[in-house]
This record gives structure tokens, C-alpha cells and sequence, in this order.
């Protein structure tokens, strides 16, 4: 029988290599992996492809109807008009001095339904915009969407990453949504600061980029064409706020009735279909749609959806099988006999190491995420262990997976090429600056998890 540890090493090179080498889909990667980690670990040979199956449709199950409804909200927040007024709204509460932060917001909230990559492609032409009319600071206005933009799509559901993490790690999505909101902001915070710092290093000129003439002969709807402000945020604070109202409630008076009906309301599931109602309902009266062109609109959505769901039940499955190696019954007898020695701090530097060597090595952020979560849950990480609430330990991982952005991440090149920036200058300015808010991310984590442990 093979050890644990040899099964781990197999399984990880596996996931990067198939990736990297091969070029395979993440979702046929991770399968494939959680098949090979399976058929290595202990069991009946004719059960080992079953149970495969049977832990890709738990994860899936868990978190498939939240990933795709907010799939259906990004969509409808794009085509209705919803996000660029409130890209608008940042921009007028702010106002043009201090848009590198109304931007980095825009980006920080856009990212919470929509696909990182669909924020690049909104939020990139604008600060090429906004860099025509002030003539300086255009790598601030980069570098401030792709800093909100990474936070909260690595820290905050129901971002695919994030989403599958509290899963894997038995985490309340609630309480996933608090804390990881509760890094992001001092994170940012700092992350503006860098974006200021490098855009006074580096003077970044204003390159022309593919289709630029296209993007520019089209006008800007008018401000009336669009949603109003309030009906732009509810799709994407209404879920937050539900779910987060569940988390809390269940905590300070678990036996109120009012507890009682946020744990309907604030079930995940429900509560992204209140959203996705709204969102589509602001699409329709917006644009004047059929429910023929709303059916399409949402059958793109969830086709695109879909494929994240894949990679996450196939990310579930891999940590599962993982779990059967036998992972948790060979570290237990080290991590008890030195319960007193800091684990815990060693348990969340790893987590953030591994998830930074998980990115680097393949790219994916999303990947990152899910394999470095299903890791730990494999070797069925406690909050005893811990010291803290496992909550920490995810945003250990979501930190440390904004570090290694290079030339193997499909975002680098969106960053590059609609931005005008060459490979060496995407290295210098995203590659580091995401790397160092990852770094900042980490430390808060650390302040959190000692001041308030919540274990």
C-alpha cells in the first residue's frame, strides 16, 4: 500500500502537469487526477471509479445552483447596463482626482457576480478613457481594477474560488462573505496605496490596442438609458446581505423566529434566485426585452457557468479522494503531539505557500483555489488544529493565490493586451503588486486569526 504522502505528491503533479503539459481543461485535469489518487488509495477496486462519481455530484449538489444563478446575475448586470452605472456612481461620488479608488471599487463589487475576465473587458476600456482626459495616471487606473477585481475573486462568494472553498473546508458561507469582506478592505486599502506608488515609478504610456477604433466610435448610453443605481447594486447586495443576516442571526439568537425566517431567506441558494429574478426583471424593463431574448441571455449565461461548476465538482471529488488516501490518520499523531507549538500558524503560512505555488505553476486562480481547499480538507484540518475558525485557513489560500500571476494565467494576457502593456511591464506591475497584496492579505489574515480566533 502506498503512503498517503506518495499519493499526494501523484495526485498534485498530476493536476499540474496534465494542465501545464498537456494543455487539458482544469475540469478533465482534476477528474482525471481524483481518479489516479482513487484507484492509489485504499478500498474495493470495484468501488473506486464509483466513488469518484458519487463525491462529484456532492459537490456539485452543494454549490452548482449558486455558481450558475450567479452566472444569470453577472450577465444580466452586464447587458442591462447595471454595472456601468455603477462604475458611473463610483466615478460621481468620487469624482476625477480620486478615480483610481472609484475604479478600484467598481472593479472590488463588479467582481463578486461577474467573471474576473468580464470585468477586465468592462472596466479596462474606461481607464483608457479616463487617461485621454487627465493624461496621467493611466497604470494607477490598471492597476486599481486589477487589485479590486483579484480581492474580492479571491475572497469573496459566491465567486466560484471562494464558494468552493467554504465547502470544502466547512465553512458558513455567510460567515465566509463577513470575513473575507472583512480582509479585503484593508487589503485594498493598501493595494491603492502600491497602485499609487508604481504609477509614480513607472510613467506608462498610452499605446493603441487591438479594436481600440471600434470601442471609440461607439457612444456611451446616456445616463437615463441605464438602471437606477439602487436597482444596480440589490442583484449583488440583496444575496450578501441575506446571507450574511443568516450567519449573524444564528449566531446571537438561534431560537428567535427571526432567525427562523433568514434561514429560508438566507439559504444561498434561494437567496441568489431572489437576486437573479431581480436582476433579469432590471434587464427586461431596461432594454425592453422579449422573455424569448431573456431566455437566451440566460442560456449563455448558465453555458458559461456551467464550466465552472464542472471544475469545481471535479475539484471536490479530487479532495475527497484525497480524504480516502488516508491523509488526515498520518499528519493527526503530528499535529496533536504538537498542539502547543504554534501549529496553527504554521497550518495558515502553508496554506497561503501552497495556494502561491499552486497559481504559479499552472495559473489558474480558480484552480489554485480549489485544489490547495481540497488539500486541506483532505488531511481534515479542525479549528483544534487551527486555533482559529477554519475561515482563516481560506483566506490564507485566497491571499496566497493572487501571488504568481505570470505569462501561464489567462488574466495576465487580458491585463496585458487591453491594457497596451508589454509582457515585462505586466510582470513589473501586476505580477508584483497582486503579489504583494496577496502578502498584505496574508498578514491581516494572521492579525484576525490571533485577535479574534473564533474557534
Amino acid at each position: 500500500m502506498l503512503s498517503p504522502i506518495v499519493i499526494l505528491l501523484v495526485g498534485i503533479v498530476s493536476v499540474v502537469g496534465l494542465i501545464v503539459l498537456l494543455r487539458l481543461n482544469p475540469f478533465l485535469a482534476l477528474l482525471i487526477s481524483a481518479i489516479v489518487v482513487s484507484l492509489l488509495s485504499p478500498g474495493e477496486l470495484a468501488g473506486k471509479i464509483t466513488r469518484v462519481a458519487e463525491a462529484f455530484g456532492l459537490a456539485a449538489g452543494k454549490v452548482g445552483i449558486v455558481i450558475a444563478l450567479a452566472a444569470v446575475v453577472g450577465k444580466a448586470l452586464i447587458e442591462s447596463g447595471a454595472a456601468d452605472r455603477i462604475v458611473r456612481a463610483f466615478l460621481s461620488l468620487l469624482g476625477e482626482r480620486r478615480a483610481g479608488a472609484a475604479l478600484m471599487g467598481s472593479g472590488f463589487l463588479l467582481s463578486v457576480p461577474v467573471f474576473v475576465d468580464t470585468v477586465f473587458f468592462l472596466l479596462i476600456p474606461l481607464a483608457r478613457s479616463l487617461r485621454k482626459q487627465t493624461g496621467k495616471n493611466y497604470l494607477l487606473y490598471l492597476l486599481a481594477i486589477a487589485c479590486g477585481a483579484m480581492l474580492t475573486h479571491t475572497l469573496v462568494p459566491p465567486t466560484p474560488g471562494p464558494l468552493v472553498m467554504a465547502d470544502a473546508l466547512g465553512i458558513d458561507l455567510g460567515t465566509m462573505i463577513v470575513v473575507g469582506l472583512a480582509v479585503c478592505a484593508p487589503s485594498a486599502v493598501a493595494g491603492l496605496f502600491l497602485c499609487r506608488v508604481f504609477n509614480r515609478w513607472f510613467d506608462l504610456p498610452l499605446r493603441p490596442v487591438a479594436g481600440e477604433e471600434t470601442v471609440e466610435s461607439e457612444e456611451e448610453p446616456p445616463q437615463e438609458k441605464l438602471p437606477g443605481l439602487w436597482a444596480s447594486v440589490l442583484p449583488i447586495g440583496l444575496p450578501v446581505v441575506l446571507i450574511s443576516a443568516n450567519t449573524i442571526l444564528r449566531s446571537i439568537a438561534p431560537d428567535s423566529s427571526a432567525a427562523s425566517v433568514t434561514a429560508v431567506l438566507g439559504n444561498p441558494n434561494l437567496a441568489l434566485l431572489f437576486s437573479a429574478a431581480i436582476a433579469m426583471t432590471v434587464l427586461a424593463r431596461t432594454r425592453g426585452l422579449s422573455l424569448r431574448r431573456l431566455g437566451q441571455v440566460s442560456e449563455t449565461a448558465l453555458a458559461n457557468g456551467g464550466i465552472i461548476i464542472l471544475i469545481t465538482a471535479a475539484g471536490g471529488a479530487f479532495g475527497a479522494m484525497l480524504r480516502e488516501a488516508g491523509l488526515k490518520e498520518l499528519i493527526e499523531p503530528w499535529i496533536r503531539s504538537d498542539l502547543s507549538g504554534g501549529v496553527g500558524f504554521t497550518l495558515l503560512t502553508a496554506g497561503f505557500l501552497v495556494a502561491a505555488l499552486m497559481k504559479t505553476a499552472q495559473g489558474s486562480t480558480t484552480v489554485s483555489l480549489i485544489t490547495t481547499s481540497a488539500l486541506f480538507a483532505g488531511m481534515g484540518v479542525t479549528p483544534e488544529w487551527l486555533g482559529c475558525h477554519p475561515v482563516y485557513l481560506a483566506t490564507s489560500i485566497g491571499a496566497g493565490s493572487m501571488v504568481g500571476s505570470w505569462m501561464n494565467d489567462s488574466a495576465f494576457w487580458i491585463f496585458s493586451r487591453m491594457g497596451g502593456l508589454t509582457e515585462i511591464e505586466t510582470v513589473r506591475s501586476w505580477t508584483v503588486v497582486l503579489a504583494l497584496v496577496g502578502v498584505v492579505g496574508f498578514l491581516v489574515t494572521l492579525v484576525y486569526a490571533w485577535a479574534l480566533p473564533m474557534a
